[in-house]
């Protein structure tokens, strides 16, 4: 790489990470849950739309997805195990979301605003971003607009469901400051200790080859050293608003390059489908509540599709169980990335001979 290449992504990334910080921190001034990530995704944004060079480094982007996964996965506390029995109903429930929820927005995308079936049908998965767009690609999808349309989705819902509990729900900005731990109340051992299990987990999910592999691992290798009791630690409260930082400028760097009319069209398109997603995530939880007497607030995060990371910290802000909020994300994705492309397999095998697949046109406008 020339020194001149090299400088150009060095001034992209300082000042992707300068705006990063700057929203994050005029976010906290109001007293916004995930502050730091929110803020940093909308100045971003922004920038990207009007044209700026900003962009994050994936070695730095994987790097805080694996702090935010050491971070989650030490909410993982040894009495949980008496209680993961319990959400057995709830997780059934949340699979059963998954298809309806999926259904319905493949229907929007297919005959409302005219994706070809593999694009609308990748698009519509509520889940493992990465892994539609690569998958949706080698079925014959725009991997481009499925892209697009899982970073509206991510976007909103990481916009909408934080400022909804902002203004209307119980959010209190003093139980998030309280549940903060300074980095200097985390000793070397137990640093070095959450350093090393984060990695293990990272490595034996990528030798698993498991979804989302960066944050289910570091998160997995965290929660095995909380729930036997090896420590209680957690990472320092810096380190993760700094990954709140880099994470919420990489989602809004996704929009580098992009026209503004077809980033706004995406917008629009998604919207539907996210509503649809929104507000079947709160009649679930609004049903399975008197059933299993888990808060409100908690099933509304847990069925939530806008990303495991995003929906998880919402949940620390607000005081809720954040092991049971992540421990949905987590079989969703799951559930969606093992399961999605069989059953797209078979609808095309039971539907018949198959026309050759075309470069999906143009979306009508929705």
């Amino acid at each position: 790489m020339s020194v001149a290449a090299l400088r150009d992504r060095l001034s992209a990334l300082v000042l992707a990470l300068g705006l990063g910080t700057v929203g994050g921190a005029l976010f906290n001034l109001i007293d916004l849950p995930l502050a730091w990530m929110i803020g940093s995704m909308a100045a971003n944004t922004v920038a990207a739309m009007a044209g700026w060079r900003v962009s994050v480094a994936p070695r730095l982007r994987i790097g805080m997805i694996a702090v935010l996964g050491v971070m989650l996965g030490s909410a993982f506390t040894p009495d949980l195990v008496n209680h993961i029995g319990d959400w057995a109903i709830s997780f059934a429930a949340l699979a059963v979301y998954c298809v309806i929820a999926g259904g319905l927005a493949f229907l929007y995308y297919l005959r409302v605003v005219g994706f070809d079936p593999a694009t609308a049908y990748f698009s519509a998965a509520p889940g493992g971003l990465q892994e539609m767009i690569l998958i949706g690609n080698a079925m014959g999808g725009d991997d481009r607009q499925i892209a697009l349309i899982h970073a509206m989705r991510v976007m909103l819902i990481v916009l909408v469901v934080p400022i909804w509990f902002r203004l209307f729900g119980d959010y209190d900005a003093a139980q998030r400051a309280t549940s903060a731990v300074p980095f200097l109340a985390v000793s070397g051992f137990d640093l070095l200790l959450l350093a090393v299990s984060g990695a293990v987990g990272l490595f034996v999910a990528q030798l698993l080859r498991l979804p989302a592999s960066t944050l289910v691992g570091a998160l997995l290798g965290s929660a095995a050293i909380h729930l036997t009791g090896v420590t209680a630690a957690r990472p320092p409260a810096e380190l993760v608003s700094i990954a709140q930082v880099v994470v919420g400028a990489a989602i809004g760097c996704r929009f580098t390059g992009l026209p503004l009319a077809r980033v706004l069209r995406s917008l629009r398109i998604a919207a539907g489908a996210t509503l649809v997603m929104i507000a079947g995530s709160v009649i679930a939880a609004l049903l399975l509540h008197p059933l299993l007497g888990i808060p409100t607030e908690a099933l509304v995060l847990a069925f939530s599709p806008g990303g495991l990371a995003e929906m998880s910290l919402v949940a620390l802000a607000l005081g809720v169980d954040v092991a049971f909020v992540s421990s949905h994300h987590v079989f969703r994705i799951m559930l969606v990335v093992f399961l999605a492309p069989l059953a797209f397999r078979l609808v095309h095998r039971f539907s018949g001979p198959q026309p050759e697949v075309q470069k999906p046109s143009e979306p009508r406008d929705a």
